[in-house]
């Protein structure tokens, strides 16, 4: 994981201990970094943010030993990673459930996100991840345009043991999660995951029937789900779909197969917004939630 990000901001880190700690002497060692960042799927944006920050922090410090030097620059760029990482906002999911279970009301999520991304499998793993923790789920098929996607997602109902609402192929997406809603609220299930169709961030058409969802459910919660594979693609993806949707998190998938970790460090910077869930795996149980400390010492390991 990380492998190649990892590489090449050792690389950095270790010309920096052996140079004198002034701007005119980092620049250039800062200057490679961000080339490398950029190489590795770091937004451009992020990759000038680290390497202007370390400049910044770094410049004029007085360390005398060599071993002291390091552990300096590690804990500078330990600082600039982490901040990249830390959002305003924070999403306590658990918190904000058991205040709707007080109340006797479902909490609803809203995914979004394009076909390929682990999507529809990110709501079985969310869906597990409450249920362990003793919440009752419902899902919602409102992806009712690409075919085999109700199937997709009646299969994992039908493994997890949850019930799933859906209407036929074509019809308004909108109105299933409607409805999915009410038979949540007649039943007193604590919260409603509803899936959607994979939209092409650029295609007009498909964005406004997500906002029109968004509208007639008012989720409580619109996260979407980003393939941490795909690089500079998830940071378009993020900014476009916030841009149209106004997400409040994200779902990282794939991040245990991302060797380069650019999606990974882009997507809060240009968002603004929290990963609410890291995917590890295939499993149902392979989903962590996003801790920036813990995410930060991966990177750095």
């Amino acid at each position: 994981m990380f492998e190649k990000l990892r590489k090449g901001l050792s690389r950095a880190v270790n010309k920096i201990v052996i140079t004198e700690l002034k701007a005119e002497k980092l620049r250039p060692i800062l200057e490679e970094l961000k080339l490398n960042l950029i190489e590795n799927d770091v937004a451009v944006p992020v990759a000038y943010f680290i390497g202007d920050e370390l400049e910044k922090r770094l410049d004029g410090v007085q360390v005398k030993r060599l071993g002291d030097r390091k552990a300096v620059v590690m804990e500078k760029l330990h600082e600039v990673l982490l901040e990249i990482l830390t959002t305003k906002e924070e999403i306590n999911l658990l918190e904000n459930v058991e205040k709707k279970r007080q109340l006797k009301e479902p909490y609803t999520i809203l995914f979004v996100g394009i076909n390929g991304t682990g999507k529809t499998t990110s709501i079985a793993k969310v869906a597990r991840f409450l249920m362990d923790r003793g919440y009752s789920v419902v899902l919602a098929g409102s992806d009712t345009y690409r075919a085999g996607s109700i199937e997709q997602l009646e299969e994992h109902a039908k493994r997890l043991g949850v019930r799933m609402v859906k209407h036929k192929y074509g019809s308004d997406p909108a109105a299933v999660a409607y409805d999915t809603i009410s038979h949540a609220e007649a039943r007193g299930i604590n919260v409603v995951l509803i899936d959607t169709a994979g939209r092409i961030q650029t295609d007009r058409n498909l964005m406004s029937e997500l906002s029109k969802i968004k509208r007639v459910v008012n989720p409580d919660l619109t996260v979407l789900v980003v393939d941490a594979l795909i690089g500079n693609d998830a940071v378009m993806q993020a900014e476009e779909f916030h841009k149209s949707v106004s997400i409040d998190g994200t779902i990282l998938t794939k991040v245990d197969a991302d060797v380069k970790g650019g999606a990974s460090l882009s997507v809060t910077h240009v968002t603004g917004k929290p990963i609410i869930f890291i995917g590890v795996g295939q499993n149902y149980q392979d989903l962590q939630p996003f801790n920036p400390e813990q995410f930060t010492q991966m990177i750095l390991k």
